[in-house]
């Protein structure tokens, strides 16, 4: 699933007339980025929400020709956040054992293939791409395991523990993740968040990170940055 739903506030005024997914580096968008790195892995089914300009990306799916098949979770009347969004996509998963998720606005060298098979040879509930990046909200892990522990804002100094540690391994989110369809009914209905659903799921579920630190990323979310990088080849 991409989530593509989000307002793209960051992004402004790239997004004044588009959705944050339709925004493009030398002509191609980050949608299109998302979908072709998703289906290289091997998989056929993407379900993408929308919200935000929600009509322009059903047109640009429509009128574009993917290898995938592609259905829309429509998110137009209430945009629920990642894991509200997640729920409320559940009909188009019922045969789907693991689930891929994947931010838009994430683009990386990572290898889909093998964050899966790490996931499903390790049993996990849930498997979180992290890396060590500046950044100031963190997800603790046990470092011994990986195993989820917390989540700290380092800025303000808010601070949420699932399972108290003398040490923990700080590891920002890299906003790509794999859940097990036995999820669902631990989502409740509504606007929800992952971070607080995982750290309260990981009080009875194995929920690990997946360091991929010798990986290219990068999150395009602020318009001062990525106007820096790529000037006008960024619309």
């Amino acid at each position: 699933m991409i989530f593509a739903a989000g307002l793209g506030s960051r992004l402004f005024p790239l997004t004044e007339n588009k959705p944050k997914a339709l925004v493009s580096v030398d002509g191609v968008t980050l949608l299109e980025n998302a979908i072709r790195k998703i289906s290289d892995a091997g998989i056929d089914h993407i379900v993408v929400n929308v919200h935000h300009f929600a009509d322009a990306i059903i047109d640009f799916l429509q009128n574009c020709r993917f290898n995938v098949a592609i259905e829309i979770s429509d998110e137009r009347e209430l945009l629920l956040d990642t894991a509200g969004g997640l729920k409320n996509a559940d009909r188009f998963f019922i045969n789907a054992d693991h689930i891929l998720l994947y931010n838009v606005d994430i683009q990386s060298t990572i290898d889909l293939q093998k964050l899966i098979q790490h996931h499903i040879v390790q049993q996990n509930f849930a498997t979180l791409a992290v890396r060590d990046r500046q950044t100031f909200r963190y997800f603790l892990f046990n470092s011994d395991n990986m195993h989820l522990a917390g989540w700290k804002n380092h800025k303000t100094g808010e601070e949420k523990i699932s399972t108290p540690l003398k040490e923990y391994k700080s590891l920002a989110f890299s906003g790509i993740h794999i859940v097990k369809n036995d999820i669902f009914p631990l989502i409740p209905q509504g606007k929800l968040s992952f971070t607080p659903l995982y750290l309260e799921l990981a009080k009875g579920h194995p929920i690990q990170g997946y360091p991929h630190q010798q990986d290219e990323w990068m999150d395009f979310g602020k318009y001062e940055e990525l106007r820096a990088i790529f000037g006008e080849r960024i619309r």
